[in-house]
């Protein structure tokens, strides 16, 4: 998956997406994820980069991490159709 190209994203946490005209505020562990995603870097590989940074279990993470992606895709800011 991927964050869509069209989709601006500031150094402070402002996501703009110019095709719906909405906009959204992400905190530091979003915005983490975000340019993990820019990266094209999978779920395993974020989710195990994730849990030694901020010392937390896999298996809870990973429940983060896709309640986290399924917000992205309702807000419409990935692509679904580039999932990894």
């Amino acid at each position: 998956m991927r964050i869509k190209k069209n989709i601006a994203i500031s150094d402070t946490g402002f996501v703009f997406n110019p095709t719906t005209g909405d906009s959204y505020s992400m905190n530091r562990v979003g915005m983490e994820i975000l340019e993990h995603l820019r990266e094209n870097r999978s779920m395993d590989e974020i989710v195990t980069q994730m849990t030694i940074e901020y010392e937390i279990d896999a298996p809870s993470l990973e429940k983060y991490f896709l309640d986290f992606i399924s917000m992205l895709k309702q807000f419409e800011l990935i692509d679904e159709d580039n999932e990894n």
